[in-house]
């Protein structure tokens, strides 16, 4: 079992930035692809951002492309999420997602966090 914790979410104004972390608790984070998704009120989860184990590969929405920067910390067992210049629409509880292999689908995701809520005022 992986235990995901997400932390960094807030409040913050249009074109702002926040960064939020996601720790695990096993040694073996290492292993793993890690995803950042969102889901907004009454809407499906979407992908953000994944990485590969290795951190050399990764994966983004294109809707976050160029502002938002996925990396991890093996040896913290951390995975990180940057985020500039936000918009109202970035506004969601964010989850992160560890799996198998980089991937803009739910499924492969075997382990989720509980979610940081992100909010974006205009």
């Amino acid at each position: 079992q992986v235990q995901l914790v997400e932390s960094g979410g807030g409040l913050v104004q249009a074109g702002g930035s926040l960064r939020l972390s996601c720790a695990s608790s096993r040694s073996t984070f290492g292993n793993y692809a890690m995803g950042w998704f969102r889901q907004a009120p009454g809407k499906e989860r979407e992908f953000v951002a994944a990485i590969s184990w290795s951190g050399d590969s990764a994966s983004y929405a294109d809707s976050v492309k160029v502002r938002f920067t996925i990396s991890r910390a093996n040896a913290k067992n951390t995975v990180y999420l940057q985020m500039n210049s936000l918009k109202p629409e970035d506004t969601a509880v964010y989850y992160c997602a560890a799996g198998v292999l980089v991937s803009r689908e739910v499924g492969p995701y075997r382990y989720w966090g509980q979610g940081t809520q992100v909010t974006v005022s205009s």
